[in-house]
């Protein structure tokens, strides 16, 4: 009864070392994929100095999609991440593509609030107006479904 004991305490034992061995080879390998994740897919930064907390992005967000509330969903997607929404508005065009327009020449801010939601790097476009006292417009179109702030 002894050396049954004994092999059933030796088989239990090497069944716990091999569920132990498996678990620490499923959190490196889910730590190898977080890792890559963040290296292909970086975080975006709503700020333009990033010595500087205070320098949030300044943005508009403009609902030309036609669908009702889609403005302040974007507001809260922008603001959840950061950037300053200053102001949102409605426009009766209803363009098929969202784009975000460059207001005072700096492409490089421009081109982190469209990744922020997910528009292509191609629909930046540039329309300078320094008297609006913000860097972007976002202006929502037909696509918005395919958008960050509106798939979650």
């Amino acid at each position: 009864m002894n050396t049954r004991l004994t092999e059933l305490w030796q088989r239990f034992r090497k069944l716990i070392g091999w569920i132990a061995v498996s678990v620490i080879v499923l959190v490196v390998i889910g730590m190898l994929v977080s890792v890559g994740w963040r290296i292909t897919h970086p975080p975006i930064s709503a700020l333009t100095n990033e010595d500087d907390p205070k320098s949030a992005i300044q943005i508009e967000v403009v609902n030309a999609s036609g669908r009702q509330g889609a403005g302040k969903r974007a507001l809260d997607f922008y603001r959840k991440r950061g950037f300053d929404v200053v102001e949102i508005s409605t426009s009766p065009d209803r363009p098929r593509r969202s784009t975000v327009i460059d207001r005072l020449g700096d492409k490089y801010s421009a081109l982190k609030v469209a990744a922020a939601i997910g528009i292509a790097d191609s629909l930046v476009v540039s329309g300078i107006d320094s008297m609006r006292f913000l860097r972007a417009s976002v202006v929502l179109g037909g696509d918005i479904d395919k958008l960050s702030a509106f798939a979650e």
